[in-house]
């Protein structure tokens, strides 16, 4: 058994240890120890980072008692060692850590939203609640949760058998069985854990809540604590700054200007798609005029300078007349196709595409009377080919 002392003392940063067992492990050393301060991954909270003796630990893994530190490198059972915590990580893991419990104990007091899960990522954490919270109610979670972090209320571990665990005003049950180790927010929260956490709710510095979502029947809520919460605040600050600069307007005026822009860029496009629909009759008169005839009637294939929407606008320009196929390509590569008939020809355009994807690649589909594909790798030349080939 491994004596866990990150369970005492989240602050050690620094310890002493002896190898007890060297194994071997995905091609890495795992190294068990008499104790460690290296938290495993447990209780959605990653595992540590650091150095045993001058080799750096990849991994921590919680073997029923033991512990395994996975290195890159070579110990030997009873081995001296120093073990030294990556404390940047540990503190980050602390702070969101002790804030989850926080954040979680007053969406519970204030709404009844039992937080069913948590984990802690490596840029975001989030927890999943049993119901979903309106924006109102997240907000004042988050002013709650606040309140206790800038009271700086103490944060005690403690010990109690399942039995006595029982009469406690856990905030939620703990199935576990024998000793628990329970983390005591004074005079707001008491949960069980075997995480690491601040001392103190002040260590925790401060509680954002971020972006949610529903999520199984209830609602995803993802927060930033500490450390992170400044980093979210300077990347989201160099947004905005930048935003304002470009659109030059002041920040309180940046969601006005963005609507206007938008409303400006959707005229803008039925005004092109307009353009593009008067140009296209003029094209297909042109196209129509010099159509090669085929067996299944009048076939436009060329390659043409336009986008999806330009060359399916243009094929369906031209087979608006009787007994036309149009094979168009885009000029770009990898290429767009578009396929089009009239409903006088007894060619199928999503026939045509699936031979030019199964030759060149690329995907496709559509209807009989029109379809489209794009990514074909082939120049405009051999695609023209095959789709003749096909048409035939």
């Amino acid at each position: 058994m491994t004596e866990r002392l990150y369970y005492s003392d989240a602050y050690l940063r620094e310890f002493e240890a002896s190898v007890t067992r060297v194994d071997s492990r995905d091609g890495r050393t795992a190294v068990y120890l008499d104790r460690t301060a290296f938290y495993p991954t447990s209780g959605g909270q990653p595992f540590d980072l650091g150095t045993i003796g001058r080799l750096q630990v990849v991994d921590v893994v919680d073997e029923d008692g033991d512990i395994a530190h996975l290195i890159d490198g070579r110990l030997s059972a009873g081995d001296r060692v120093r073990g030294v915590i990556d404390w940047t990580r540990r503190f980050d893991h602390m702070q969101q850590h002790t804030g989850q419990h926080v954040l979680s104990a007053a969406i519970d007091r204030l709404f009844g939203a039992r937080t069913v899960s948590f984990h802690l990522g490596a840029d975001a954490s989030t927890i999943d609640l049993s119901r979903e919270l309106t924006r109102d109610e997240l907000v004042s979670a988050e002013l709650e949760a606040n309140r206790i972090v800038w009271e700086n209320h103490p944060v005690d571990v403690r010990y109690a058998s399942a039995e006595e665990a029982a009469r406690l005003p856990l905030r939620k049950e703990s199935v576990r069985e024998g000793t628990l180790r329970l983390i005591d927010v004074h005079d707001f929260d008491l949960s069980a854990c075997g995480g690491t956490h601040v001392s103190q709710t002040g260590g925790i510095g401060v509680i954002a809540i971020g972006a949610t979502e529903r999520f199984k029947g209830g609602q995803r809520v993802e927060f930033f604590c500490g450390g992170r919460a400044l980093t979210k605040f300077r990347a989201m600050r160099d947004t905005l700054a930048g935003a304002v600069r470009v659109l030059s307007v002041v920040p309180g005026e940046l969601p006005q200007a963005i609507e206007k822009l938008q409303t400006e860029a959707k005229d803008r496009q039925k005004a092109l798609t307009a353009m593009q629909l008067e140009l296209a009759q003029y094209r297909a008169e042109e196209f129509a005029a010099a159509a090669e005839p085929v067996s299944a009637g009048r076939l436009v294939a060329k390659a043409v300078d336009a986008d999806a929407s330009g060359l399916k606008a243009l094929a369906s320009a031209i087979t608006s007349k009787p007994g036309h196929i149009a094979i168009l390509v885009s000029a770009s590569t990898p290429a767009l196709v578009v396929v089009a008939r009239s409903p006088d020809v007894a060619v199928a355009a999503n026939q045509v595409i699936a031979a030019l994807t199964g030759t060149f690649g690329g995907r496709g589909g559509g209807k009989a009377d029109l379809a489209q594909a794009g990514g074909l790798n082939g120049d405009v030349a051999a695609i023209l080919s095959e789709a003749r080939a096909a048409i035939s």
